[in-house]
């Protein structure tokens, strides 16, 4: 298989030449999740990733000059971010607000922001499975099984994912702008082009697979605003530079480097792989670009287009009916700030001394329902005018509160673990590996029939 490995590479040589012709991000994002994506959806991807190579080609790369120096890069990194760790850490300790995440509706909008790259978590090793005989693939593939928890749907990390936005109202996310979609675009059109892109493909794993500062924060910060940060935290484990995700990112190139004819040619694209992990929109980015008077006008201008002729003509708001401000979408900031002035919301109180809350939020609210949870935290949080230095019992804690009572109405002691069914469910034929491939594609192995075909391809592939 090695050598078929390079006669891909060799051919990808050709692709790099021919015409480019860009898509949305979006557009490409729904084409390549798709359980089996059309020829033309993957002929997309391939020219869409030679654009974002031609953009990333000027970009900063802080890889060392031989792969043989790789592992020593990874353990610096790591070096390096525990260091500043123990400093946040520390200046938490003593005092200093949170970080990224000022309010719990800061943190859902995150987790819905950067829903477009985790429900597509791992796809760029995709087409590295039909390599699955050649040993210096393995690392690469091992990774890939991982992310998909090896057919354990509690351990998958896009089942995961669904599940942290189901429960948080953020699933909600497919009309985010183009910018969002980027890094998911790329990992898909990878995971399809890898053929053409195998370089690309190593060097993406490895700059993806490095534990990055911001992950460390964001689930520390996740926990102490009562949201479960499992998959973040699972990412800092499975990562680890040691024996994990990280260690064999630096492997795969070394390894896979050494067997071709050209090795400083195929490690000089391993570095524009690299470089594609810094095109979109970051995990900083998405946190810093959050305003919630913003989002919550936003979120008005949403009711305003439905609710605009339902509301009756008994209150009016600077001489203007309810239905009159609902009428033009654009008037939503300006009908926030009548609702204060007219004392219908009290800012930097508690949110139930103010009448239009009492409105929306709890049993018999004449506008029950029309907000969504995620909404009402984000209108809450502007009330109370909440910042980063708020607390409250954390996820684990209050899972821990949870348990113990339900422990007590069980009349057991101690908790009880409740894993998903993890029963074979459909049939795959483990006698031809491309079906069984197919299964395990970005847009399918999440699925029931993919579930269990990632069992099957698991066990096969660790004997």
């Amino acid at each position: 298989m090695a050598s078929t490995a390079a006669t891909s590479f060799a051919r990808a040589r050709s692709a790099q030449n021919e015409p480019v012709h860009t898509t949305s991000a979006a557009v490409l994002y729904r084409a390549l999740s798709a359980p089996q994506p059309s020829r033309a959806a993957r002929e997309d991807g391939a020219r869409y990733l030679q654009a974002q190579l031609a953009q990333a080609q000027d970009l900063p790369c802080d890889l060392p000059a031989s792969p043989d120096d790789l592992q020593a890069w990874v353990t610096g990194r790591v070096a390096s971010v525990g260091e500043q760790y123990a400093d946040y850490l520390a200046a938490r300790k003593d005092g200093a607000p949170r970080r990224y995440f000022a309010t719990r509706s800061h943190a859902l909008n995150f987790i819905r922001a950067v829903a477009p790259t985790k429900l597509v978590d791992g796809s760029w090793l995709y087409g590295t499975l039909p390599y699955w005989e050649d040993p210096d693939f393995r690392p690469l593939i091992l990774t890939y099984l991982e992310e998909l928890g090896d057919g354990d749907p509690a351990m998958n990390h896009v089942t995961l994912y669904k599940k942290l936005l189901a429960t948080h109202d953020c699933d909600d996310w497919h009309n985010l702008s183009d910018a969002h979609f980027v890094q998911g675009a790329i990992q898909l059109a990878l995971g399809y082009q890898t053929g053409r892109f195998l370089p690309e493909v190593i060097g993406y794993n490895l700059g993806y697979e490095q534990l990055p500062l911001h992950l460390l924060i964001s689930a520390y910060e996740l926990n102490e605003l009562g949201i479960d940060p499992y998959y973040f935290t699972l990412h800092v484990t499975i990562d680890n530079a040691a024996t994990g995700h990280a260690h064999k990112a630096a492997q795969a190139v070394a390894d896979i480097a050494a067997q071709q004819d050209n090795p400083a040619e195929f490690y000089r694209r391993v570095r524009d792989g690299y470089r594609l992990n810094d095109l979109g929109m970051s995990t900083t980015s998405v946190i810093a670009d959050f305003d919630p008077e913003r989002a919550l006008i936003a979120a008005l201008q949403k009711k305003a287009a439905v609710g605009r002729n339902m509301h009756s003509d008994y209150c009016r708001f600077a001489g203007k009916t309810v239905n009159e401000w609902l009428d033009n979408p654009e008037d939503a900031g300006r009908f926030l700030l009548e609702l204060e002035n007219a004392g219908w919301i009290k800012r930097g109180s508690d949110p139930e001394e103010s009448r239009f809350w009492r409105l929306i939020s709890g049993a018999g609210a004449e506008m029950f329902g029309v907000f969504s949870p995620r909404e009402l935290q984000l209108l809450r949080d502007w009330i109370t005018r909440a910042d980063g230095n708020s607390r409250g019992m954390t996820f684990r804690a209050a899972a821990r509160v949870r348990a113990t009572r339900e422990a007590a109405a069980n009349g057991r002691t101690g908790m009880r673990l409740v894993g998903a069914d993890t029963s074979a469910t459909g049939s795959v034929a483990i006698s031809n590996p491309a079906t069984l491939i197919e299964a395990l594609s970005p847009g399918a192995h999440h699925s029931a029939p993919g579930l269990h075909a990632t069992r099957k391809f698991s066990s096969v592939l660790r004997g």
